[in-house]
């Protein structure tokens, strides 16, 4: 995928074959929702089917219903399932996307 934002460094670079986090809050991430649903669905890519890869998103951007499931579910259709997991101690939140196909 190509990032706009090649100032970040990406939240992954291999592909994961098991279920991992993937940590969408640093101060770059913050500062931008684009690049949070940009790394987030590069994660999802680089989870192979049969994983899940929770994200952690920033707090700054409130509940990631409101900006992160459509783009997810825009991206991947019913190849992924999303499941809103918790919000931090830190105020960051945490969903689980499940790789299905």
């Amino acid at each position: 995928m190509s990032h706009p934002h090649e100032d970040v460094p990406p939240v992954t670079t291999e592909v994961h074959d098991n279920s991992w986090s993937a940590n969408l809050e640093t101060p770059a991430h913050a500062e931008d929702p684009d690049v949070v649903v940009e790394q987030a669905i590069d994660a999802v890519e680089k989870t192979t089917v049969g994983n899940h890869v929770n994200l952690v998103s920033h707090a700054d951007h409130g509940h990631p219903e409101t900006y992160l499931f459509d783009a997810l579910e825009e991206a991947f259709g019913d190849t992924i399932s999303l499941e809103y997991v918790q919000q931090c101690g830190c105020g960051g939140h945490v969903t689980r996307v499940h790789r299905e196909a």
